[in-house]
């Protein structure tokens, strides 16, 4: 049987193509604050998980774009950084369920956890950058979650001044609205599937096959 998910890979791609479009715009609007450039890996140890529609989305290209010599290095490094989240994962939990550390500061502790990202190669280059994640696509840029800012640290933007930002709850809204579409558009059957989070390492792992969806 071949999962047909045609359609909803069309929408996040325009989603994709819109969320170029910001950077773009706010690049040009502030040259002297964005420091993306080549090689420049900062956001490629940021910890965050993927939606359903990314995760599948990434890990369709990377069996397709790479070749299973070019996997193998990649694959080793998401085994190593799957054993990091864990770890992460293990201490952020103890955090907030035995030491009973508001959910503000966990967040804080995550956002200063570093693990490197096992799509980043030995030349400091993704080895899927067209189809990386809307994550990696706005990092470097102001953007808000649950109402607080957040900028890159080795950018140029400051504390007090108003920037375009990018609201990061909404775009997972509309990434967990595409991810429940592509879960109707294949014919899952495995309930809240849709709501599901993995870091990129598992996705990049997982076989989103018939027997996983349980089509």
């Amino acid at each position: 049987m071949t999962l047909d998910f045609s359609k909803t890979f069309e929408k996040y791609e325009a989603l994709v193509a819109q969320v170029d479009r910001i950077f773009s715009s706010v690049q040009e609007g502030h040259q002297g604050c964005v420091s993306c450039k080549i090689h420049c890996c900062d956001c490629c140890y940021a910890v965050f998980d993927l939606t359903l529609i990314e995760s599948f989305y990434v890990n369709y290209h990377f069996n397709r774009s790479l070749t299973r010599k070019e996997r193998r290095p990649v694959v080793r490094r998401a085994d190593k950084a799957d054993r990091q989240y864990y770890r992460i994962k293990q201490k952020l939990q103890k955090m907030y369920i035995e030491k009973g550390k508001p959910s503000e500061e966990v967040f804080h502790q995550l956002a200063r956890e570093r693990v490197r990202c096992p799509l980043l190669n030995d030349e400091e280059l993704c080895d899927l950058y067209v189809r990386r994640p809307i994550t990696c696509r706005v990092y470097g840029i102001p953007t808000s979650i649950g109402g607080k800012t957040h900028t890159c640290e080795i950018s140029g933007f400051k504390e007090g001044i108003a920037y375009p930002t990018v609201n990061l709850d909404k775009m997972n809204d509309r990434l967990f609205e595409l991810s429940e579409e592509l879960v109707k558009e294949i014919g899952a059957t495995r309930s809240k599937i849709h709501m599901g989070l993995v870091p990129v390492s598992a996705a990049l792992t997982t076989d989103y096959d018939e027997q996983y969806f349980l089509v």
